[in-house]
């Protein structure tokens, strides 16, 4: 069945990455052909979310109260330096991965792991937080994911990536709609968080997003003009570091790496920074606005964009495969609102100083 129109304009930004020509209502519009491998769908944005995001977390961190731990996992010191940023070969044109430019940065902190759903439960146990799948009331999930039972009560679909479907009931607490749950994955990455949501939690955590520059900083682990947080070669001598598609996507995931879906955030080796699933197993948002024209000038603790409709995210997910989405390298970047959500797509904070843990 052709998806209603009002779950076309949802879905929007998703398209417009496919390279597709929808019509919306207010006219139509395209882009070119590279596929965003349903890096997750977009919602309509506008309505104040973000701002609400930001005072209901400011006062939730104000409740939690000085000496009180967030109960969040511990965080890396990273050293200041200079780095090549972006790439003057990028494997993905329109997502603006060049042109490759020094930056520096100054030492900060990164969390050493993805926020778990344990990490993002005891937020929500701490604050009562609501995320904004669950105000929503559904969010994006892969279809590879879901049980034969929860497919038989979709109505709508998007031939432009029919493997992403808009479930009710799906949320961080149910991954893959009502009939699932985390409590065998409490060690996994925390999915279905917004933007918004992100935010929400650093700060009640006495944290922040990390710019993009600093999540790609981190991602090379001190290595300079290498694909991965490792290096060139995908799988050194035979073995898996990152949660990515093995297979034919999206048809056949051999799971191969030893997971279908998420991995627990401490899987696969660290980079040289101590980091663990800085590419692959769930993407991650950071606090810049979306452009896809860069300076080639040096640049000191760039923040990207004041202003924009869409955040950058980084890191690729379980997801993500060569022929596709080949999104799981340091350079690599993609986009979605700050209100999209869906089940590949999760987050990691940093701190100028060491937050609460």
């Amino acid at each position: 069945m052709a998806a209603p129109s009002g779950l076309c304009r949802r879905l929007l930004p998703l398209l417009l990455l496919l390279g597709l020509r929808i019509a919306a209502s207010s006219g139509t519009s395209s882009t070119s052909s590279t596929g965003n491998c349903g890096c997750s769908a977009g919602r309509a944005s506008g309505d104040g979310r973000e701002a609400a995001a930001r005072r209901y977390s400011a006062a939730a961190a104000a409740a939690l109260g000085s000496g009180q731990s967030a109960g969040h996992g511990p965080m890396v010191a990273i050293p200041g330096g200079v780095f090549t940023m972006g790439t003057q070969e990028p494997e993905i044109q329109q997502d603006g991965e060049g042109p490759a430019r020094r930056v520096h940065i100054n030492s900060f902190y990164m969390d050493q792991y993805e926020v778990s759903n344990q990490d993002f439960e005891r937020f929500v146990s701490s604050t009562g937080y609501i995320t904004e799948a669950e105000k929503f009331g559904d969010s994006f999930v892969f279809e590879g994911m879901l049980s034969e039972a929860v497919k038989a009560d979709i109505h709508q679909a998007v031939a432009a990536a029919p493997w992403w479907l808009p479930v009710k009931g799906a949320s961080w607490r149910h991954p893959e709609g009502p009939d699932s749950s985390i409590s065998s994955r409490m060690d996994h990455p925390v999915l279905h968080v917004s933007w918004n949501d992100a935010v929400a939690f650093c700060t009640w955590a006495g944290k922040r997003l990390p710019t993009e520059a600093e999540w790609e900083y981190s991602c090379r682990g001190g290595l300079e003009n290498r694909l991965f947080p490792w290096g060139n070669k995908l799988q050194p001598k035979g073995q898996h570091y990152a949660n990515i598609w093995q297979g034919e996507f999206p048809t056949n995931n051999t799971a191969e790496d030893g997971y279908k879906g998420t991995a627990p955030v401490s899987a696969f080796p660290p980079n040289g920074y101590g980091l663990y699933n800085m590419v692959g197993n769930a993407w991650e948002w950071t606090s810049d606005w979306w452009a896809v024209h860069h300076s080639p000038q040096d640049l000191h603790n760039p923040k990207g964009p004041s202003s924009g409709t869409d955040r950058v995210k980084k890191g690729g997910s379980y997801m993500c495969h060569k022929s596709y989405c080949y999104r799981y390298r340091c350079a690599a970047r993609s986009q979605n609102t700050p209100d999209s959500s869906a089940s590949n797509l999760g987050f990691r904070c940093a701190a100028d100083t060491p937050g609460p843990h």
